[in-house]
């Protein structure tokens, strides 16, 4: 018996174009087609969203936890599953648990924790994101200072070799680990984010030219663009292929800020949440101050969930929704080399899917994958 379903609504947004009044076709959590409504196939089961978009799913390649659960402080794999949930509550069908700055042992017991959850059946997780401990102290912002260190050949093999194929993002900073190093971490298939980093103009631009095609969070705890010393953001804005992810919550970056990189980086620049929880335990006590958190007095997260992101992308931001989509969902995929299957919705792909209503409020978010 056929499984097929026609998921309708006013518009349906492909990744590239936005079609009114069409169709998704589904078969068992396939894309079979988009079509008009009026060519569906009456047999199919109709799932009319009315006035709303149906988009690609999200994608967010930072967060620490939720729900009080700081993967950190329980490296587990319920706190995975509690991440996953928080993400898909925003639209995202997949995302990257992040562990900052931490001792080996906590960052192994990360690792475990994702495999744990990938050998349970679960789904969504596409890794690990390790944000530091290689990172400049001048720029630590709230990391833990006593756990960097600037590191050698043997010490960056052990975390890699451990972590092989669960550890998907490293950020460091280029001006701490040498150019050698920065290319065993490639080796690994493991993608260098730039970031946390206080390097000159011409040490970022040479790490971008050698390979480092990606920065985290534009703007924060990096070295300024300065009228006499441009800088990591400088460095950013100005490499045609380094793309860079920025947190629109207003507090860890203006929203004007937000536009002028936008108009200078286009399609290089994406969204995280870089969303935390509150936690009373370990070295990172993150407390909720109105919309953000903050851990030992310092800047520490955001409270954002990936349609937060698109919507203040639009309403603080003047970008188009289409781009604000994209924004959230498409370039995430590039930056990670999956958009052979996630960011587009289109025949012959899993259908991964979010319902947004005008007020980009998350109706549904459909998970294949």
């Amino acid at each position: 018996m056929s499984n097929r379903k026609a998921y309708i609504a006013s518009t349906i947004f492909t990744g590239y174009n936005a079609l009114p009044l069409h169709a998704v076709i589904v078969d068992d959590a396939k894309i079979e087609d988009v079509i008009p409504f009026q060519n569906v196939d009456r047999r199919c089961e109709i799932i009319d969203f009315k006035d709303s978009v149906i988009a690609p799913a999200f994608i967010d390649l930072q967060l620490y936890g939720a729900y009080k659960r700081l993967l950190a402080t329980y490296p587990d794999a319920e706190t995975v599953k509690a991440i996953y949930e928080y993400s898909k509550s925003g639209g995202a069908s997949h995302c990257m648990p992040t562990v900052a700055t931490n001792t080996y042992a906590t960052i192994f017991k990360c690792i475990d924790a994702i495999k744990s959850y990938w050998h349970a059946g679960g789904a969504g997780v596409l890794g690990l994101h390790v944000e530091g401990p290689w990172i400049s102290k001048e720029k630590r912002g709230a990391h833990n200072e006593e756990w960097i260190f600037i590191p050698m050949v043997e010490k960056v093999k052990e975390l890699l070799d451990y972590g092989k194929d669960v550890i998907k993002i490293i950020t460091l900073a280029p001006e701490v680990c040498s150019d050698e190093i920065i290319g065993l971490i490639h080796s690994y298939d493991v993608l260098v984010s730039a970031g946390h980093t206080n390097a000159s103009y011409e040490r970022a631009t040479e790490a971008f030219n050698n390979g480092i095609k990606t920065a985290t969070h534009l703007y924060n705890a990096m070295s300024a663009l300065q009228h006499r010393d441009p800088g990591m953001v400088g460095a950013i804005l100005d490499h045609p292929s380094v793309f860079s992810s920025i947190v629109p919550d207003g507090y860890h970056v203006s929203f004007p800020a937000i536009r002028i990189a936008k108009k200078i980086m286009g399609n290089r620049l994406f969204a995280i949440t870089d969303a935390v929880t509150e936690t009373t335990e370990g070295f990172y006590k993150h407390t909720l101050e109105g919309d953000k958190y903050t851990a030992n007095g310092i800047l520490s997260g955001s409270a954002l969930t990936m349609n937060k992101c698109a919507k203040n992308f639009v309403d603080q931001c003047g970008i188009d929704v289409d781009e604000a989509l994209r924004m959230c969902s498409l370039y995430p995929a590039r930056v990670i080399r999956k958009e052979m299957e996630l960011g587009l919705i289109e025949a012959g792909r899993n259908a991964n899917m979010v319902i947004l209503d005008k007020q980009f409020n998350v109706l549904q978010t459909l998970t294949a994958s």
